[in-house]
């Protein structure tokens, strides 16, 4: 039998994130939506346009994204080969190491990603876009900070060994 405040406490914690990222894709969709329909309107009912609502829905957009992105994560939502999870379900050692070898990979590729948005950060520091003027650096930005996130994620999770949590039970048939 597990003990009664565990569970409630990882349960609160993940709520809170799953509901501060909602709230913020949220945000980031009802921004974009009202900038692009008064775009619209003003296009094409008066013949004239807002110039920023094109860039500012971009910077949304990617914001957006890559916030979704990191949500996922712990929800186990990205995409998985549940059928090889499944079949290993009878091997536990088979099981522990292809886990490992999937938070490494996980872990390869964050790296990856950061280190590549990190060089676009510092590129776009110096720039600014052509109609809002903000710092080009905020476009990859969500991109570092989710593979800073996500390999944080995937670190802890290789530390405890935790087993794979895909959301959804494997169907092997």
């Amino acid at each position: 039998m597990s003990t009664p405040h565990a569970a409630p406490d990882q349960s609160a914690r993940t709520s809170g994130f799953v509901r501060t990222t909602n709230v913020l894709m949220a945000i980031c969709l009802g921004v974009m939506a009202l900038s692009v329909f008064v775009n619209v309107v003003l296009r094409y009912g008066f013949g004239s346009g807002v110039a920023a609502s094109e860039e500012l829905s971009r910077l949304l957009f990617v914001w957006m994204v890559f916030i979704g992105a990191t949500a996922a994560y712990p929800a186990g939502e990205h995409m998985a080969f549940t059928s090889l999870v499944g079949l290993l379900q009878r091997h536990p050692l088979a099981l522990t190491l292809v886990t490992a070898l999937i938070r490494v990979l996980v872990l390869l590729a964050c790296v990856l990603l950061g280190r590549g948005a990190w060089q676009q950060i510092v590129v776009g520091l110096d720039s600014y876009s052509v109609v809002l003027a903000y710092p080009t650096a905020l476009l990859p930005l969500p991109a570092f900070l989710c593979s800073l996130s996500i390999g944080a994620m995937a670190l802890w999770e290789l530390i405890q060994r935790a087993p794979l949590d895909l959301g959804h039970t494997a169907e092997v048939e």
